[in-house]
């Protein structure tokens, strides 16, 4: 009889298959479940075409997409620990809101550093034009 995750003993493709396929499922329920990751993902494909036409070289763009894709990334961290809390109890507790208001907290940096990158690019284009 064996004990543990069956999944472990996977290795080469076959690993990366089932990695490849937990992470559309992930995806997938965020986007269902999650209206601040849907709304974030309409945010980034509006601003993903004009990233390709703001951005003067590819660092620009890097940073713009980037900046974009931290946004998604912290934002499914974020709703990963509000499931992990929520499913150890809806009870009000000082550490599970804590936990909460860091994940909303880091989201918030995200949003801010995806302002400042952005900001910046649109202020070269103005300065630029004047």
């Amino acid at each position: 009889m064996t004990t543990g995750n069956p999944h472990k003993g996977r290795t080469g493709i076959d690993r990366i298959v089932h990695a490849f396929r937990y992470s559309v499922a992930g995806l997938a329920a965020a986007f269902k479940g999650e209206s601040a990751f849907r709304q974030e993902v309409v945010l980034a494909a509006i601003l993903l075409p004009l990233a390709l036409w703001l951005a003067k070289d590819w660092a620009q763009l890097v940073l713009m997409v980037g900046s974009l894709l931290i946004v998604l990334i912290v934002e499914l961290l974020n709703s990963a620990i509000e499931a992990t809390v929520d499913r150890i109890s809806f009870e009000h507790n000082l550490l599970s809101k804590r936990a909460k208001d860091m994940g909303s907290a880091a989201v918030l940096l995200a949003l801010l550093l995806l302002g400042l990158v952005w900001g910046s690019v649109i202020w070269a284009h103005v300065d630029e034009a004047f």
